[in-house]
């Protein structure tokens, strides 16, 4: 009998602690041996040298639109994409599925259709709307990962702004719960405005879409939630920061004590407003793309460590809503699920050396991870192992840690799950249309070249994407919180 499952030989192991030269071996789903050379044979070998295996990427925020919405996207076409990116589970958003997750029933729909069609682990957000206070203790019951809330309109209709009366209750009830809020932070009485100012006098291109929806206007909000959650006590996580000033609040809000999270996106951090003004509606986006400058002090703050989480919130509409003259019409949301870990493995290499922002927000460079350390930058230069174990904890540690997971998720180490993304950070490839998974074939980031190719994506010891393909039928598994 053989002594394994499977055997991945001669990788390099992206861990928390740094890089480690080492064989895995799984037994089962389980990650059961990882030292070099491991003796004994398995019934399936994958040679893995020239390979860096990073923990399967957690994305915490997609929209994948099932029920009711599925010709936007669908669990099945969204979860092989997350797969062909390294990913091994997602957290689905409860708007843009029609119903809403917003009581039991809607939640049961959401999960049956999930547990059905996700090649992925899954979980799964409730919402928190003016509606649906009185049964936010019913959704926890169902195994709600957390609440979500907008605090400016969330452009539909079945799922309304939470105002700050609805915002306080709702997080004194989460946090009597156990459970985090996460805040669409933007003002909506500053963004409706200033777009009403431009509306009214015809300007509605790029540029006055991007003019309608500043920095103060996520500020704003972003204070407000802060404020919220430290009288509450509820634990908050904001969402899709897009800029540095914005991650510098959280950070002062948590050396207060109040329990916050920040987590950014990778278009924040790979494109920018002149990529939308040229690109147009496939890079619509709330808040939206910021200016150059603003993107490299973005970039400093998540190298710093003061940034927890990195999620895609891939949110695709139907080709046809991508389409106005009127930029204030066009549906605001970018596909990105699939190439999250190749943009930022990709823009890690091209970014300066960043300053060090204040001694206590920027841990010293070590091979420990989480500092702002480089040994080479520009041009063909490499992340140091420091970076390459920081970007791995945005995605995947950092995510099940928040979040509660079980703890067999989000690292590489004995006992853990055989959630593996097997990455040639050398493999350089272009991003082309044809070779996405999403329903609608279109993204920003088509035309690009990129560095760290996914070569294979293994859940619970079973690969299921592998060179390009997907290699197996879905078997997703919902995930609750161990609160």
């Amino acid at each position: 009998m053989p002594d394994y499952d499977l055997i991945l030989r001669g990788s390099t192991v992206v861990t928390s602690t740094g890089l480690k030269e080492a064989d895995v071996a799984v037994s089962g789903k389980t990650i059961v041996a990882l030292a070099p050379n491991i003796s004994g044979t398995a019934r399936e070998e994958i040679v893995a040298t020239g390979l860096h295996i990073f923990p399967g990427v957690i994305d915490a925020h997609v929209h994948f639109n099932e029920p009711g919405r599925t010709d936007w996207e669908g669990i099945e076409t969204g979860s092989r994409a997350l797969a062909a990116g390294g990913g091994t589970m997602f957290f689905d958003m409860p708007l843009n599925a029609h119903p809403p997750t917003l009581d039991a029933e809607s939640f049961a729909r959401k999960r049956a259709a999930a547990e059905k069609k996700s090649l992925t682990d899954f979980a799964l957000w409730g919402g928190l709307v003016p509606q649906n206070v009185d049964r936010l203790e019913e959704l926890a019951a169902t195994g709600v990962i957390g609440f979500k809330a907008f605090m400016a309109d969330s452009g539909t209709e079945d799922f309304s702004r939470a105002d700050d009366t609805t915002l306080r209750e709702g997080m004194k009830r989460a946090a009597a719960l156990k459970l985090p809020v996460a805040v669409h932070a933007e003002s909506e009485s500053m963004t409706s405005a200033l777009a009403q100012e431009r509306i009214s006098q015809n300007k509605t291109s790029i540029r006055d879409y991007l003019d309608s929806r500043p920095i103060a206007a996520e500020l704003d909000a972003i204070r407000r939630a802060i404020d919220l959650a430290g009288e509450t006590g509820c634990a908050l996580h904001v969402v899709h920061v897009s800029s540095s000033a914005g991650i510098q609040l959280i950070t002062e809000a948590k050396r207060r004590g109040v329990n916050v999270s920040a987590e950014t996106c990778p278009h924040y951090l790979a494109l920018t407003e002149d990529d939308l003004e040229k690109l147009g509606a496939v890079a619509k986006c709330a808040p939206p793309l910021r200016a150059a400058g603003e993107q490299s002090e973005l970039w400093a703050r998540v190298l710093a460590g003061e940034v927890d989480t990195i999620g895609s919130d891939h949110s695709p509409s139907p080709p046809g809503m991508k389409t106005d003259a009127n930029f204030f019409k066009v549906w605001g949301g970018i596909s990105g699920v699939q190439h999250t870990l190749p943009l930022l493995l990709t823009k890690a290499v091209g970014q300066a050396p960043p300053p060090v922002i204040s001694p206590a927000s920027a841990p010293a460079c070590s091979s420990a991870g989480g500092g702002a350390c480089w040994t080479t930058t520009g041009e063909g230069a490499s992340p140091t192992t420091a970076v390459l174990s920081h970007l791995s904890d945005l995605l995947s540690r950092n995510v099940a840690t928040r979040f509660a997971l079980p703890k067999s998720k989000g690292k590489i180490e004995i006992g853990g799950d055989a959630d593996l993304a097997l990455v040639d950070l050398a493999g350089e490839f272009e991003v082309k249309l044809e070779e996405l998974f999403y329903r609608h074939k279109q993204t920003p980031y088509a035309g690009r070249k990129l560095r760290g190719r996914i070569v294979r994506t293994l859940l619970r010891g079973q690969t299921i994407f592998h060179d390009g393909k997907i290699v197996a039928t879905p078997a997703g598994r919902l995930l609750k919180p161990q609160r």
